[in-house]
């Protein structure tokens, strides 16, 4: 496969133009491709597997919103829905049927959830579980793992620092020190850390949050006995198990990663997929835990977005697609030939990597490995994983513009595209 310099012109203006208008650009930091470096390609439309920019070019795309697109970019079935639920009106700030046939399907799917709340985002979806883990409990500190990342509210910019497990501090400018003084954090994967933190605040700590199957310090696998170690020590203690499975929700499986790997927690945040592409997130567990929201109870969270009409219609229309037969075992075959293919690719060409899949999730390191927690990931080639990118785009396949990003798959990618994209891989990993 060769590959051709791209024509990126009308992205390099409008990207020009947008860096005087929103800070930096963007408004998400990891689009400006500052930790790949080069010019980010301004999208124009989605469909299937495949994205378009503003200059004509088309791409295989693995980043699929971050998550959402599991069916497949602008999936008919979702389109057509949302068609319907238009003529309707766009937004209620009053309660809506959907919410309730949303929530019955979220709740016959995750083992933990029974009873949910619905919010408009990842980041909200944690900010509320966490007011829930302190309100529940009656105690102030959490516990958090170095490279898991639960949105931005002030108590989640922790970095876990130098020692095997330490008192977080701010991990950005404008994050108070009193609002992560109750943060703590330990190695992910790293169970001894987690004890000694429970030995060290018996009495204290409200809850431990995480994401089981790590998706941003690149794909992380949690080692054999740490989930359940988990569940055991927060039992022990009398604290809280979140999972926080906004990335891994309906991916890993239909009931995500508590179903696949059979540990159920007591919380569990959700997102992405359940909108089907629109804003959504959501939270939910037990029911004794979920009767100290208000109204129902004296925990306040509230959005007049909501459980909006058209978020509930693409995530109720999204789950619908997501039952059919077989939805699990194609996402699994498909994602293991392209982590496998990216894998021998780079070996053949004498790179040191490692990586690997789950269901619809893939990730590769430009590292010996393995990788286990955040700072194994940080051991990576940064610098060739830049040019890697850069040369996937020129080969047409985007890929997250991060190191420390794990990549997706959906059931609208076929063996065609996997096979383009590993010869691309190949090509530009002889070149490096």
């Amino acid at each position: 496969m060769v590959s051709t310099p791209l024509k990126t012109t009308r992205s390099e203006e409008i990207f020009a133009a947008a860096q005087k208008l929103m800070p930096g650009g963007v408004s998400s930091p990891v689009r400006a491709f500052k930790s790949v470096g080069g010019q980010p390609i301004v999208f124009d439309r989605v469909q299937g597997a495949y994205v378009w920019d503003v200059d004509g070019n088309q791409y295989i795309d693995y980043v699929g919103t971050w998550g959402p697109s599991i069916c497949g970019h602008a999936h008919p079935e979702v389109i057509s829905a949302l068609h319907e639920a238009l003529e309707k009106g766009t937004s209620f700030g009053a309660p809506c049927y959907l919410e309730n046939v949303l929530a019955e399907m979220v709740i016959e799917a995750v083992p933990s959830i029974e009873m949910v709340r619905f919010v408009n985002s990842g980041t909200e979806a944690c900010m509320g579980v966490l007011r829930l883990m302190r309100a529940f409990t009656g105690r102030e500190k959490i516990i958090k793992f170095e490279g898991c990342y639960h949105g931005h509210a002030d108590s989640f910019l922790v970095k876990a620092g130098s020692g095997v497990a330490t008192l977080g501090l701010p991990d950005s400018p404008g994050v108070p020190k009193s609002a992560t003084g109750g943060t703590l954090t330990a190695p992910y994967n790293d169970l001894e850390a987690v004890k000694a933190l429970f030995k060290d605040n018996p009495d204290s700590i409200a809850g431990v949050i995480l994401e089981p199957i790590v998706g941003n310090s690149g794909f992380i696998r949690p080692d054999a006995g740490f989930l359940e170690g988990l569940r055991e020590l927060t039992k022990e203690y009398g604290a809280l198990l979140v999972f926080d499975e906004v990335m891994t929700g309906f991916r890993i499986a239909y009931g995500g990663v508590q179903e696949k790997f059979g540990i159920t927690p007591d919380l569990t945040t959700l997102g992405k997929i359940i909108g089907g592409g629109l804003p959504v997130g959501a939270y939910g567990g037990r029911a004794d835990i979920m009767a100290m929201v208000a109204p129902a109870g004296p925990m306040y969270q509230a959005g007049t977005l909501s459980g909006n009409p058209l978020a509930m219609t693409a995530g109720i229309k999204t789950l619908e697609l997501l039952q059919k037969p077989g939805t699990y075992e194609q996402l699994e075959t498909i994602t293991k030939k392209l982590s496998e293919g990216l894998l021998k690719a780079a070996r053949d060409n004498g790179h040191t990597v490692c990586g690997g899949s789950l269901s619809a999730m893939f990730g590769m390191f430009f590292t010996e490995g393995p990788v286990h927690n955040y700072d194994d990931a940080k051991k990576s080639d940064l610098a060739k994983f830049g040019k890697f990118h850069r040369g996937m785009l020129e080969c047409g396949v985007y890929l997250a513009p991060s190191q420390f990003e794990a990549g997706f798959t959906s059931l609208a990618h076929t063996d065609e595209d996997i096979d383009r994209t590993i010869a691309a891989a190949r090509d530009v990993l002889a070149s490096l």
